[in-house]
């Protein structure tokens, strides 16, 4: 945590930053996709955090696309992306600020 001084009068506790996170789900295999896609925006809701999506993407080559954009500090994508992810569905994580 970080300390911010407001004119002379004492240190302030500073809120951690709210980041805008997406989240990029793919694989060949549509039920294990699924089902990590629900157990992600699952944890998401447990923690209240905004939630956009899963957006569905064309497929491509028979490999299906889901997004996930999530707005919190990334400590607590951190927890939430640690849950068991299925074998064959790869996951990106990108980061920006909000």
């Amino acid at each position: 945590m970080s300390y911010a001084m407001k004119d002379g009068k004492g240190a302030t506790e500073e809120a951690p930053t709210a980041h805008r996170i997406r989240i990029t789900l793919t694989s060949r295999n549509v039920k294990s996709l699924e089902k990590v896609c629900a157990d992600l925006i699952k944890g998401a809701k447990e923690k209240t955090l905004k939630v956009k999506g899963p957006v569905r993407m064309p497929t491509k080559m028979k490999i299906h696309k889901r997004l996930i954009d999530l707005v919190s500090p990334s400590e607590i994508v951190k927890q939430i992306t640690s849950i068991s992810i299925e074998p064959g569905v790869e996951v990106e994580v990108t980061i920006a600020d909000a």
